[in-house]
């Protein structure tokens, strides 16, 4: 890897324009910088090139470098440095939050008015599940989720629809950084039959969690694909046990399913 002295702040600028808020960090500037300096043209470079490139010294783009290498962001190859898929989750949290919810919303309402059971929407983020929409049912459930909440996804049928169409490395470094806590005595705890489970989501189009987070609560979920075919979110629909069985729920995944379709229909229309 090129080194070089360290250089003082002074020499360590991109552009230090007038006006900028006191509070401005202009470390982040350089970082983010770094990160947009990739391109098609350029998709790995040497410390030395984003050096010229940027203007900053090459003490200051290689600490950067390793501080984006450590977070996930960037690696080497060699001499060169290269983006990793880490990148996206910069941008896909906004989109996902400005598009998916307003698109899904109506069609989970029809979904619930259908089944008479709850429907939410979720993003996998760092292990969890968020749940970015959500029609609740005619009947209360004991467990509380709202927009904005996380649940862990190896416990929810929309988390592991999510786990299961991960790429392999990806689901490699999730299953090796979290542990598979016994929520309850229905709770897969074994990582070797968690994966079994991942393979009969992807093979059979759904996932099905039967009490393994809360005691009567049952789900099914199925994945919402983007423009390009990944799996980017997942809808579900949920209900205690009592008011119907696990066979009647599964009975109900070909109406998830459609609903699916239809929102990733409107996701490939929409501007976003």
């Amino acid at each position: 890897m090129d080194s070089a002295p360290d250089a003082s702040p002074a020499e360590e600028t991109l552009d230090e324009s007038a006006g900028r808020s006191r509070d401005f960090v202009q470390s982040l500037e350089r970082g983010l910088a770094i990160i947009r300096v990739f391109g098609p043209q350029q998709p790995a470079m040497t410390v030395s090139e984003i050096s010229a490139e940027l203007g900053l010294t090459r003490a200051a783009v290689r600490r950067f470098l390793l501080t984006l290498s450590e977070l996930g962001y960037v690696r080497a190859q060699g001499n060169r440095f290269e983006l990793t898929p880490r990148v996206l989750e910069l941008g896909y949290s906004y989109l996902s939050a400005l598009s998916f919810p307003d698109i899904a919303l109506p069609r989970l309402e029809q979904l619930v008015a259908a089944t008479s059971e709850a429907s939410e929407g979720s993003i996998l983020d760092d292990g969890d599940i968020v749940y970015v929409v959500r029609v609740p049912g005619p009947a209360m459930m004991t467990i509380s989720v709202n927009v904005g909440a996380r649940r862990p996804a190896y416990v929810t049928a929309m988390g592991r629809v999510l786990l299961a169409h991960l790429p392999e490395d990806q689901l490699e470094a999730y299953l090796a950084t979290h542990e598979l806590e016994p929520i309850l005595p229905r709770t897969i705890t074994s990582k070797d039959v968690f994966r079994g489970e991942l393979d009969k989501v992807r093979k059979q189009g759904f996932a099905l969690v039967n009490q393994e987070l809360e005691e009567g609560l049952v789900a099914v979920a199925v994945p919402v694909r983007d423009r390009s075919g990944r799996v980017r979110a997942a809808i579900n629909l949920s209900t205690h046990v009592g008011r119907k069985s696990v066979e009647e729920m599964q009975a109900l995944v070909p109406e998830v399913q459609a609903a699916a379709r239809d929102i990733e229909t409107e996701l490939r229309h929409s501007p976003n």
